[in-house]
Formats: C-alpha cells, structure tokens, sequence
C-alpha cells in the first residue's frame, strides 16, 4: 500500500482532495438553468422541455450522460438518456406528467467499453486487433453484464464459438453500454434544478376581457354577473378559453372619478373599479350592483361548463374607504399632516386610490391577507390572476406569495401587468409570475417584431418569461388601432395570437373601437369611468378573423409552443413571412401579414422546402386554411399579393407531398 503525506491510501479516498479527483468530467452552460439555479424555469405538463449542457472531459474517452428529473425528492428520479449534438453539447428531451414544482439534475460518466468498443472498431478495420485487445473487451463486457441480469442470453452467446470478437463490436453490447454497466468517474451536476411545471392553460391562452358592469341592456342600467352568464355563449363562439374581469370589488365613494377620467363625479358615475373598497366591503367582497357570490359561483359553474376559465384582477390598491383603511391604519402612509397619502405618479396624483405599505408594522399581517385574498377565490373557483402594476409593489411579497399559492394549488397561474423596464419585467418573471404582459403591443415594424421574437424565443429569458401580447387594454388604445382601420385591427390581431402562445384582447377589439383621446393612447369615453354598451354586431367587425384563428389555434395547439416559431424570407419591407411547425403531424403553418395595413403589398417569398429536406426545386402540398382549397408549391420562390381592403394576412398548411397522393 502506497503511503502519502497526509497518511495511507484508504484515508486519502475520502479526502476532499479524492473528492477533487473524481470529477474528471465537465458539466458546463446547463439549460435551463436560471441565475446558477436561483430561480425555477417554466414548463408545461405533457410537452417535452429541452435540456441541454456542455459536458466534455480530458482524453478521449467515449462519455455517457443522463438527465435525471422528479417531483419530489422521496421519488426514484426518472431518467432520460442525453445524446451528443455537437461541439460537446448534450441535449435531451424531458416530459413531466403532473404539474407543480420537479426538479432535475444532469449525470455523466466516463463509458469504458464504450471507449474500447471505438477503438476496437478502428483497429479491426485497419487489421491490428489482437487477441489481448479481444481478451481486455471480455473483461469489459463481463463486468457490464454482471450488472444487467437482463441481459444473460447476450452473455451466453459471447461464449459461444470461437471468435466473440462480432458480439463485443455490435450494437447490443454498444447500445447497454451507453445506459448502464460500469461508469468511471461518475460526476453530477453541482445542484438540482426547479422547474414549475404548469398546466397547459398557461402556455397556450386566449384572453377574452370585459367589464361585467357594461353587460347590461344599455348605457344607463348596471350589468350583473347574471348578465356575463348570457354573453359565455358569446366568448366562447369567438374561440376564447379565458374570460377576464377588472376589479369586481365593491368600489369607494371618496373622491370618486367621473366620465373620461373627471376629477367630480355624480351620484349615478360608477366609478373606477380600481379604487376598490367601501363599507360594502373590500377584496374579498362583489360590488353590490353586480350580484352575490352565489351569482359569481353559478357564473364560474356556467363558464366551466362551456370550457371557459374565468380570470381576475388582483390590484393591491385601495379606496379612501376600503375597511382595511380604518382596522389597520398601520398598513398605510400617513402625512405629517394626519392624511392619507394618495396614490402618485407626479406630477399626477390618484385621489381616488391608496397604496398599502408592505414593510414596518404591516409585515407579516398584509401579507398574509393579501395572500388569503387570492385563496379566498381560488375557494371559489377562480384559479387564474391578472396582477394590476406588480412592478410597483416589492419583489419579495411576490416571491413569497406566488410561492404560498402554487404550493397548495399549482394550478394557479398569475400574470404580470408590468409594462415597464425590461430587467424588471423578467425579474417578476423569475421570481414566480406565470406569464407576463411585453412590448408586443409597440413592435409594429417587420425588424422590431422578428428582433422581439427572437429575444423571446431564443434568448434566455425564453425558460422563465412566458409573453401574453394583449393587442389592446382598457389602459393603451395603441396609436397603429387609432390609424389604420379595420384591417390594422385584423393585422395586430393575427399577429398576437399566432406570434405566440398566450394573447388577449378588449371587449370592443372586435368591432374595432378606436376612438381616442386626442393625441394619447387611451380611449375616448372610457369604460373605466362609465358604462358602455356596444354592438357586437356593427357592420366592418373582425369576429369571422377572430373565429378562424382561434379555431387554428384549438386544431393545432402543438404549433403555440415558443420554440416551434421560425421566421422565414419574404422580401418586402412590410411583409413579415414566419412559420409554426406541428412537432406531431411534420406540418409547417405558414403566416404572411402585411403590416402597412392601408395599402396593397407584392412581394417575393421563399417557400421553407428545408424544413421538409426538399431542394430548391422540390414541391410541397399547400392547404390555404381560410379558404380550404389546396395546391402544389413547386420550387422556392413565389409570389403574392396581400390587399387590406381584402384580407391583410394569409395562413398556409405546408405539408408533404406524400399526403396528396395517400
């Protein structure tokens, strides 16, 4: 036994040194892996989520790898074997089966009869395999094959005759090799990884919004949740899967703003939703005009049963009156003065609205009713959450309260209301937020949309940050809506719902509503500040656009995910050309959209024959999806033209020619 400095061999085995030792292999640039394993990455229940890392090590020897994931650390880890990419890059493939919080971790190893398997194989074909080269790979496959019980007949059959030289080459030896028996230097990564494994809803999402008080039968009579149970049919008709509500709390009096935002307002103003309390109640309460909770309950019920979700609004804002004002003043700011500090953005102030205090003597008791407020209507079978200004209130509640939620109900999902900085809207994103609101709703130009997608997609926010592009919103009538027609509405609407998984629209988007304030991005007669009734039926309305897309989007829901969106050549300025592919069906969904939506646009474009393996002159099947009727592309190029007086958009199912002929 050899003697070391520090003492025998035995004692040097658990030396931090051996330890050193050991980890002979690289695991490096892990993906998905957010902040060195800070924050959790995003998944959705029942699609495959890539891994992939670096793995490398010194020498030449052949490598195995493995990515081991489960829900709980009391479970066996399920295993997926990694397969080499290129450049030392390993990628594999993971599926998770239940939602809620799973972990994964990454295992690689130095694969001894892998190595002599190649080596063996270089030297047979160059007639230098000796006999003490076979005898060396017996030893080898002997001791893996002790350890797969499964495996006696290939053991047998080694024996058998007098050259077992074919059996240690072939492919049987090679493929157990790869997955078990002896592995050198095992190494795993430094840590487990979190992944929030959320339900499908989460990822692919059609928003519907309203304000349930403006279902009523005109401008003048308050609309009840009664009345939203009539108009389900009608969400529902145009393809959506969530129904979002503002603020349905009862609302204060103080300070109450009038029509089009008027600091006074009369007594039949109903004022903003957001300024949410009375003596009627405050979070955990329904503004009386609307209805009871067993009205809210039946209209839950009723929405399930037309496969609808039904979302709210959590604003942590309050009105002067809200009861939380008068039992616990120490979760507000007071003026030296002995008032109330309003809400500001100066030089604008909200006299209507109060923030809360989260710190001081409101730590922990807000939080924890903040916290029961969301619980308190997941009780009622309210699972998903629109957070109003999330950026505006401190990271950690969020950190801590999503987490509270998702623990005993995974299914939650809450989206982030942040139109702010970009660092701050992907922290909120780390730290829990579900989905979040993005600067789709200001990227109208062909370079702006491929670069944002791209960030989105590619970039690696795309494990953490899951966009929702809301075309418009009761707060942003954007100024391209105000200034190009019905066929802007059709451009910025095809585009939010097929540039990505989860988008919404505003109830009046459909009829194309624009009116403005003059020179802002906000609407004219606001529905935040009164009632409004509209005809869903005006003449010029996009609902057929809206109809066809969504029932796109049901067909083929495997299209929706991030990675499948490729953008492709179309060479024209104004027309954006980008494809979604069906992972299952090999189709490739093909979008052109002619963002100058006032006028005609021709242009060249490329038909993606690649992305069948076909040659520049091969052909593929084409189905136009709006119209039904199919024909053959052949060869690359092509061209079209797209008029918005007509339709300023196309969809194509690109699909191979074997199709045709089947």
């Amino acid at each position: 036994m050899h003697q070391t400095a520090n003492g025998n061999f035995s004692s040097l085995r658990s030396s931090p040194l051996a330890d050193l030792a050991a980890r002979r292999i690289a695991i490096e640039n892990v993906e998905p892996e957010i902040d060195g394993g800070r924050f959790a990455a995003k998944a959705v229940v029942g699609i495959p989520m890539q891994v992939s890392a670096d793995i490398f090590s010194d020498g030449h020897e052949v490598l195995g790898a493995e990515v081991r994931h489960r829900a709980d650390a009391s479970e066996p880890w399920t295993v997926v074997p990694l397969v080499h990419q290129e450049n030392d890059r390993w990628v594999a493939a993971i599926t998770f089966l239940d939602i809620g919080t799973h972990s994964f971790t990454i295992a690689a190893w130095r694969n001894a009869f892998g190595t002599w398997q190649r080596d063996a194989a270089k030297k047979a074909a160059a007639g230098v395999l000796k006999q003490v080269d076979i005898d060396e790979g017996l030893l080898l496959a002997e001791s893996l094959l002790s350890e797969r019980p499964d495996a006696a007949d290939l053991a047998a059959r080694i024996h058998q005759g007098s050259d077992p030289s074919e059996i240690l080459l072939g492919s049987e030896l090679a493929d157990l090799a790869a997955t078990g028996g002896p592995r050198l230097d095992q190494t795993l990564h430094e840590h487990e990884i979190s992944v929030v494994v959320d339900p499908v809803i989460a990822a692919t999402g059609a928003w519907y919004e309203l304000f349930p008080r403006s279902c009523g039968p005109d401008d003048q009579t308050h609309g009840t949740l009664r009345d939203v149970i009539d108009r389900l049919d009608y969400v529902r008709d145009l393809g959506f899967d969530v129904l979002y509500f503002p603020p349905i709390h009862p609302i204060g009096r103080a300070h109450r703003k009038g029509p089009n935002n008027r600091l006074t307002a009369s007594a039949t103003d109903p004022g903003s939703p957001y300024a949410i309390g009375s003596p009627d109640g405050g979070h955990d309460a329904l503004h009386p005009e609307l209805g009871t909770l067993e009205d809210f309950d039946a209209l839950v019920e009723a929405a399930e049963a037309r496969g609808l979700k039904i979302a709210l609004d959590f604003a942590i804002q309050c009105s002067p009156d809200h009861p939380w004002i008068k039992d616990h003043p120490e979760w507000f700011d007071w003026r030296p003065d002995g008032t109330i500090k309003y809400a500001e953005n100066p030089p604008k102030r909200y006299e209507d609205i109060v923030n809360v205090h989260f710190y001081g003597q409101a730590l922990p008791d807000l939080w924890f009713a903040l916290r029961d407020v969301v619980l308190f209507w997941i009780d009622h079978g309210v699972t998903i959450f629109r957070v109003d200004n999330p950026h505006t209130k401190p990271f950690p509640f969020w950190e801590w309260m999503i987490g509270e939620v998702k623990a005993r109900h995974p299914e939650a999902i809450f989206l982030s209301e942040a139109f702010t900085r970009p660092k701050v809207m992907k922290r909120l994103a780390k730290l829990g937020f579900t989905q979040s609101y993005s600067y789709f709703t200001w990227r109208n130009t062909k370079s702006e949309l491929e670069a944002y997608l791209t960030e989105l997609t590619i970039e690696t926010c795309r494990h953490y940050m899951r966009p929702n592009f809301f075309a418009n919103t009761p707060d942003i009538n954007p100024y391209y809506l105000q200034e190009n027609g019905r066929a802007g509405f059709q451009v910025r609407f095809v585009l939010a719902a097929t540039l990505t998984g989860n988008y919404g629209i505003y109830s009046g988007y459909e009829i194309c509503e624009a009116a403005p304030v003059p020179g802002k991005e906000e609407y004219l007669d606001s529905e935040k500040y009164q009632l409004r009734h509209r005809d869903f039926d005006a003449p010029g309305n996009i609902k057929d656009d809206v109809r066809a897309i969504n029932a796109l989007r049901h067909a083929h829901p495997h299209i929706l995910e991030p990675e499948q969106l490729s953008f492709f050549n179309a060479f024209n300025p104004h027309v954006l050309s980008y494809g979604r592919h069906d992972r299952l069906t090999g189709d490739l969904f093909l979008f052109h959209v002619n963002l100058n939506a006032r006028e005609p646009q021709d242009f060249e474009f490329e038909v993606p024959l690649w992305e069948f393996g076909l040659d520049d002159d091969g052909a593929v099947g084409v189905e136009d999806v709006l119209h039904g009727n199919r024909f053959i592309w052949q060869g690359k190029m092509h061209r079209l033209r797209l008029d918005p007086l007509e339709r300023p958009y196309a969809v194509w199912r690109l699909f191979s020619l074997d199709e045709v002929t089947a």
